[in-house]
């Protein structure tokens, strides 16, 4: 259901002028998690998010806004002894500062339930059900009405209270009585109104609650279908297509429609210690690596321009496999730590950073990179930690039965009839990025995830070796493999690289179906390019 227009406000005085929803009964307050500050005529609302100055403020305002932070009062108590000046200028003022109450809804003298505001623009009319008897249904609804939670609706404890929230939604209702709480859990299946029943609810109660539930669009109003109940979600073709845990991600990472801090706010600062700017080393036999001249590659590198034109993603491999020389270079270009800052004495603890081929937010650089080796010339089959101050290798794991479970799981998101030379899996320090940004973390570390895809598919388009980053993977199976804690560090990404066949034209094969578009020499000019040997053949 989509949100209209705003009676859960305060300030609308005349949505309600006969108190069929017990509005007039509702009570108001300044959310617990916002102070009020006040120095002459000047007021300052703070939350964890940001601080709202008034100025110019008069007294009765004040005393209204007070009468606010002091707890939850009937808005007529809010609003006593205001003259009309005041009271427009205080209209105003809530019109405004709506994010920072919480409503609770009350009938009969008893509150049921509260509301608080997760975006500036949050607004919903309640839903008139009145009328709520037996099995007669609610009025201004057809008799064979049914009710259903949204399947993006969802309960969590936030604290000490059980809220019901919704990305679809931008108010989140605290269930602060039993009856709510029940009355919600009830409409996790398809309901008739007048067949609802929750103890210690009057069927008035039960009708305010609804009416707030359906208005905000946490529940579904729906009917009979041709197979069973029917539910505008249902049939919706853009809702259909959004996964619940896609939409509430994607409506927690961006700001707009939750309340929550978002960004580098430091959370755990005084509190927690930062995690490193470079893992600790896991313990097992090293392996150096070959560290690769500048000088060679400047002189057999082909241009930017090419390795990105260039760029593919590759399935086969050739006869022979790559060489630990190529994936010493591959990984010196890639991951290699290049250069690191310590903060001085008394300065702020987590400023340790570090720097690395590819962009990172915050240089927090919290991915590692362990690999699976199936074929590598010059590199014995087995599970490495890449040590990427080092730049050696460190044997994690020898079992050939965990190292054939990470090849096959590779081998089957990539659609391989093989098992790929090497499996390079990108793990994440999660606290390294959470200690320091909320919100947005799990969220950034999937994005540098993805630009160290992109450096990996250049670098391999210029060595010339086979490239594939890969959109599934088992982070349950990494961890066991890898030795790793699922909460600190696991998987979010992985890529397989292989030597590239003989063959390989370099560009898309129009004979598999691909049609240019925009300009196909520059494909066949990068294909050239890349094809060339270090001989220049």
């Amino acid at each position: 259901m989509r949100q209209g227009k705003t009676r859960s406000s305060p300030d609308d005085r005349s949505a309600d002028p006969d108190g069929r929803f017990g509005f007039q009964e509702d009570r108001f307050a300044l959310r617990d998690d916002v102070r009020l500050q006040c120095d002459g005529t000047s007021v300052a609302l703070t939350s964890p998010v940001s601080t709202f100055t008034l100025r110019g403020v008069g007294p009765g305002v004040i005393a209204a806004l007070r009468r606010l932070a002091a707890g939850s009062v009937p808005f007529t108590e809010v609003t006593r002894g205001l003259a009309a000046g005041e009271r427009a200028r205080f209209d105003m003022v809530l019109g405004r500062i709506g994010h920072l109450l919480v409503h609770g809804v009350a009938l009969n003298g008893r509150e049921l339930l509260r509301v608080e505001h997760t975006a500036r623009d949050a607004s919903y009319e309640v839903a008139d059900l009145t009328g709520l008897s037996g099995s007669t249904g609610l009025s201004g609804l057809p008799a064979d009405s049914l009710l259903r939670l949204s399947r993006f609706a969802f309960c969590r404890s936030r604290a000490d209270t059980l809220v019901l929230e919704s990305p679809l939604c931008k108010v989140r209702m605290l269930l602060v009585t039993p009856g709510a709480r029940e009355l919600v859990a009830a409409l996790g299946s398809a309901s008739a109104p007048g067949e609802l029943r929750v103890d210690g609810l009057s069927p008035a109660e039960i009708t305010c609650l609804l009416g707030h539930l359906v208005g905000a669009g946490f529940v579904e109003v729906g009917g009979p279908g041709a197979s069973g109940a029917a539910f505008p979600e249902d049939a919706d073709p853009v809702l259909r297509q959004w996964d619940f845990h896609d939409l509430l991600f994607h409506s927690r990472i961006r700001t707009g429609r939750d309340d929550a801090p978002v960004g580098g706010v430091f959370p755990h600062l005084g509190e927690l210690d930062p995690q490193p700017a470079v893992k600790p080393l896991p313990q097992g036999p090293v392996v150096p690596l070959h560290r690769p001249s500048l000088e060679e590659i400047a002189a057999r590198d082909p241009v930017l321009t090419a390795a990105v034109e260039g760029r593919r993603s590759l399935r086969e491999y050739g006869e022979s496999p790559p060489t630990a020389e190529q994936l010493g270079e591959f990984l010196y270009r890639t991951g290699r730590v290049r250069v690191h800052f310590e903060p001085g004495p008394g300065e702020q603890p987590g400023g340790e950073i570090v720097g690395r081929p590819y962009p990172n937010g915050g240089s927090a650089y919290e991915l590692e990179l362990y690999l699976t080796v199936r074929r590598c010339a010059g590199l014995d089959p087995g599970i490495y930690y890449y040590d990427p101050v080092g730049h050696q290798l460190i044997l994690v794991n020898t079992d050939a039965g965990d190292r054939q479970a990470m090849l096959t799981v590779a081998a089957l998101s990539a659609g391989l009839t093989t098992d790929p030379d090497v499996l390079i899996t990108m793990t994440s320090r999660f606290q390294r990025m959470s200690w320091k940004y909320s919100g947005i973390a799990y969220a950034t570390t999937l994005r540098h995830t993805g630009v160290l895809y992109q450096t990996m598919y250049l670098v391999a388009a210029a060595m010339r070796l086979a490239p594939c980053g890969l959109g599934i993977g088992n982070a349950d199976l990494a961890a066991r493999v890898l030795g790793l804690d699922y909460l600190r560090e696991s998987s979010v990404g992985d890529f397989i690289l292989g030597s590239r066949p003989d063959a390989d034209p370099g560009i898309w094969d129009a004979a598999q179906g691909w049609n240019y578009v925009n300009d196909a020499e520059w494909a066949a000019w990068a294909g050239s390019r890349l094809n060339r040997r270090a001989d220049g053949s």
